[in-house]
């Protein structure tokens, strides 16, 4: 499928796409992009600039959080990718809420959220028709930035297709400090299902809904993992040849990690993903964690 855009890069033919929130994730979709896109990297850091370049993008220097700064990036690309968090703070998103009073009408937009939005399913699997119940402040914001993406998308005959991610694991990515540190994982009577998802497949995934997704839709970027939470650690403590984690009752256990590690401690859930395969054709390359922690 063709992409249109009405904004191309002057002499290289090229139609431009704007990243936004360029960290881990962005700067494994930049390889996958930078042959069919001109790419605009959005960073609040003048010492990242160099390394956007050489990853073939062209920074850009703006602040979601302070609106002024966006007019640079207004109507810079009909094509964008929103991987930037919310603010640690609020029930609103305001950084989405600031990009989107900045988007042209009419682009097309991938922005990636969290399964958090779903809140604890008690282990039940789940798809994306699923009613959102967020338990915790930051997929309170997630909801409404969602929410909020899809309003401007009917108003302004744009697109958006939302990615609702799990745990992202791969290099760089792994839970190191925690093992080395003999932080518990939940004893198996108390411990609850988690998903989870490889960052180059996630990558993959961004580019599939890019091209392949349809407005307001959401899709799970999730593989095919169907694990634990403490299994999960005991994989990666394998494979790193540190000792596993000791299991403690989730009563025990609360007094001693921390309230956002805790919040995922209490939430349990399976995502189907079966419409991000029959959808937008995506294979995953690292199917299980288990596939993912050998490479």
């Amino acid at each position: 499928m063709k992409m249109q855009n009405k904004n191309s890069a002057g002499k290289t033919g090229k139609p431009r796409l704007l990243v936004l929130g360029c960290g881990d994730v962005g700067m494994r979709l930049l390889p996958l992009l930078r042959d069919k896109f001109r790419i605009f990297a959005v960073t609040t850091q003048e010492e990242r600039r160099q390394a956007l370049r050489d990853a073939g993008a062209i920074p850009v220097i703006a602040d979601l959080d302070r609106p002024a700064t966006l007019a640079r990036i207004a109507r810079l690309a009909q094509t964008i990718v929103h991987l930037a968090p919310p603010q640690s703070d609020g029930d609103v998103d305001r950084r989405t809420r600031n990009l989107v009073a900045i988007l042209p009408d009419g682009a097309r937009l991938v922005y990636v959220s969290t399964s958090g939005v779903y809140g604890d399913c008690d282990g039940e699997w789940v798809d994306e028709t699923r009613p959102l119940r967020p338990r915790n402040a930051r997929a309170v914001r997630r909801v409404d930035a969602e929410r909020t993406l899809r309003a401007w998308a009917k108003r302004a005959h744009g697109r958006v297709a939302i990615l609702r991610v799990p745990g992202i694991y791969g290099d760089g990515r792994l839970p190191v400090e925690r093992l080395k540190n003999g932080t518990p994982a939940l004893h198996r009577n108390d411990d609850v299902y988690t998903n989870h998802i490889h960052a180059d497949d996630l990558a993959r995934m961004i580019v599939a809904a890019l091209f392949r997704g349809a407005s307001c839709r959401a899709y799970h970027a999730v593989d095919d993992s169907e694990m634990k939470m403490g299994d999960y650690f005991d994989a990666v403590a394998d494979a790193l040849a540190l000792p596993r984690p000791p299991r403690l009752p989730f009563d025990v256990l609360r007094q001693q990690v921390s309230p956002m590690m805790l919040s995922f401690m209490s939430e349990s859930r399976r995502l189907s993903n079966r419409r991000i395969k029959e959808e937008l054709g995506v294979r995953l390359r690292y199917p299980t964690v288990a596939d993912g922690l050998k490479k």
